[in-house]
């Protein structure tokens, strides 16, 4: 039997590691979501076997639960809310964690040092995970302001509460597990963490904090693993952390910023933005009509959404005017950056659930190289990811975040509802240059003027 549990355990394992292979391109990500959906059911359905737990119709009733909410929550979501799903899906895990791992002591103390120390870093990860990630929630669902909160001594409480886990860690291990006031201590701990470490994060840095949450979350479930001796729950973990960790530097990365500076430094607020040097140029307003004009006799075409087209759910207008551009005889990219939007690849979920094909989707290094030959690049509330004072002013707050080169196509056309700054607090150079033009309003709006005017 034990034989036959180790096999099925191996296939579940398989599974979550192809299905994540999957997800890397959309023509496979369904196939991949269900192929780890059932590699988890039957990890759940060999561990009842494996544990010989017949009296099992509440984890039944646990599983149709959570199936039929989490099918129901993913139907009739927004694709805008996607973000803040997501976040509660991490803290969703955390819990879970915490939850599991904080049973398993109560009912089988062990005083085995090791079995101690998971059992406190899958509820101290897990506990992190959980508030940090509903302070995410609040942030992205706008229910708590976007803004990065800081106050004095931020970073030493931070560092006080983190020396006092590892004290507190290594009393409670050596105590044989028994002192549950160390326990309860370090739990109460890891939930004002979760807090302190979020809140200082602003809005547009939330692409970083979703995928590192993700990978705490496959941390805890991961130290959860060695609590339980779940070999399954041990590798699925540590593939989620892995993946989260990997994103993160990735998101980084496309920001020029060291985890750090995404995590303490409260980017965007007063007390951390240089002084800009003065921008001189004059801003030129252009109409629908006008911008149909170009529209029509442009035969290249690269749109860059940003998280305007996602408050002003523009996807499927977005899809519609770029069809007709394609009719009409123009070449249409959709210029993706890593950190546009909420979440990681929020534009690429966003232009996927409007059926644009995945092959128009251009990354940034791949579009770059050839914006110059572009007859028109549309701009749809993005703003800080196609600033120019990232690479040409030194004075500049995002100095060295590599961006879309937009500036460089022969004609630029800016989607905004104002001259607003976007979430750097800066003013964008490229608004002034001698290519650009601003077509105010917003954008789902404005596109269906545009699509009207082919039309008509």
């Amino acid at each position: 039997m034990n034989h036959w549990i180790d096999i099925a355990y191996m296939l579940s394992a398989g599974a979550f590691i192809f299905g994540i292979k999957q997800l890397s391109s959309p023509d496979t990500a369904r196939r991949g979501n269900m192929l780890s959906a059932s590699g988890m059911l039957l990890a759940i359905i060999v561990t009842l076997l494996n544990k010989g737990i017949l009296d099992f119709q509440w984890i039944v009733v646990g599983v149709v639960a959570g199936t039929v909410i989490g099918a129901l929550a993913a139907r009739l979501v927004a694709m805008t809310s996607m973000p803040e799903m997501v976040a509660l899906f991490n803290g969703s895990g955390g819990l879970a964690s915490l939850l599991v791992a904080w049973e398993a002591h109560r009912r089988s103390p062990s005083p085995e040092v090791f079995q101690n120390a998971t059992v406190l870093i899958s509820v101290f990860i897990g506990a992190l995970t959980f508030t940090g990630s509903l302070i995410a929630w609040g942030k992205l669902s706008g229910k708590l302001p976007g803004r990065p909160f800081l106050f004095p001594g931020q970073k030493p409480l931070n560092l006080v509460l983190i020396l006092a886990v590892v004290g507190l860690t290594v009393a409670f291990c050596a105590g044989g597990g028994a002192n549950l006031t160390f326990f309860h201590i370090v739990l109460g701990v890891a939930l004002l963490l979760g807090v302190l470490t979020t809140i200082p994060i602003g809005g547009a840095d939330m692409p970083v904090i979703i995928a590192l949450l993700n990978s705490y979350s496959g941390l805890a479930a991961c130290a959860t693993g060695f609590v339980l001796r779940n070999n399954v729950l041990v590798v699925t973990g540590s593939l989620v952390g892995a993946s989260g960790i990997i994103l993160t530097q990735i998101m980084c990365k496309a920001m020029n910023r060291s985890l750090g500076n995404v995590l303490f430094s409260g980017f965007g607020s007063a007390s951390t933005s240089k002084k800009q040097d003065k921008i001189e140029g004059e801003v030129k307003p252009i109409s629908v009509e006008d911008t149909f004009i170009l529209l029509e006799a442009a035969r290249s075409v690269a749109v860059v959404p940003g998280y305007g087209m996602a408050v002003a759910q523009a996807q499927h207008a977005v899809h519609e005017l770029g069809q007709i551009l394609e009719a009409n005889g123009a070449q249409v990219q959709y210029a993706i950056h890593p950190v546009a939007g909420r979440m990681p690849g929020h534009m690429n979920v966003l232009l996927a659930e409007a059926n644009v094909p995945y092959e128009q989707l251009v990354e940034m290094e791949a579009i770059n190289p050839v914006m110059e030959t572009v007859d028109v690049c549309l701009i749809i509330g993005a703003n800080d990811i196609v600033n120019p004072a990232a690479a040409e002013d030194p004075s500049s707050p995002i100095h060295g975040m590599p961006i879309i080169e937009a500036h460089k196509a022969r004609t630029v056309i800016v989607m905004k509802r104002s001259m607003a700054s976007g979430f750097a607090g800066i003013d964008n150079a490229l608004f002034f240059r001698e290519n650009s033009r601003m077509l105010f309003g917003d954008a789902r709006q404005t596109l269906q003027g545009l699509v009207a005017e082919f039309k008509g």
